[in-house]
């Protein structure tokens, strides 16, 4: 069986709460090990135009991330889809692409990429992105589970969902 579905764990695991999308991957992969019609990318440090390989040739991609917005509440966890992303479609330095950007281009150079409305993003509100450590910050540590609860939840509707692949 093919898998059609990846699932992303972005971060740098020695970076406090910058690792929770790694920790998540790790968990969400141990649940999901029977599962062959899925791949789960535990650690993934790249962005932009390099993200790109990770994601061509799947029909879904699930990214498992951290955030940090302007009065956001530590370990809450959102839920979005890369067609919220388009209004940041611009590419204003020609070194780094925002994700948007990245989808768009490497879709015109021929490149087979899950579409926007089928690259999930789970994100969990952090606190510290910035200090080196391997523990994730008592307010987001409080919250994990419930976050790891809301992944899996999402992601079983999202599989369940799916046509089973042809053998």
């Amino acid at each position: 069986m093919q898998a059609i579905t990846t699932i992303i764990g972005m971060g740098n695991p020695i970076l406090s709460d910058d690792s929770v999308g790694v920790r998540l991957a790790h968990d969400v992969g141990l649940a999901l090990c029977e599962r062959t019609d899925v791949v789960v990318v535990e650690e993934c440090s790249v962005g932009g135009l390099n993200l790109l390989d990770y994601l061509e040739g799947f029909e879904r991609a699930v990214i498992l991330d951290a955030i940090h917005t302007r009065g956001g509440i530590p370990g809450t966890c959102y839920r979005f889809t890369a067609e919220d992303l388009r209004e940041t479609a611009n590419l204003c330095n020609v070194h780094d692409a925002n994700f948007a950007t990245a989808l768009a281009l490497g879709r015109s150079l021929g490149m087979t990429l899950p579409e926007d409305s089928d690259i999930h993003v789970f994100a969990v509100e952090i606190v510290d992105d910035l200090t080196f450590g391997t523990d994730l910050t008592p307010l987001v540590a409080r919250r994990y589970s419930d976050c790891l609860h809301r992944v899996l939840r999402g992601l079983k509707s999202l599989l369940d969902a799916s046509p089973e692949p042809v053998t």
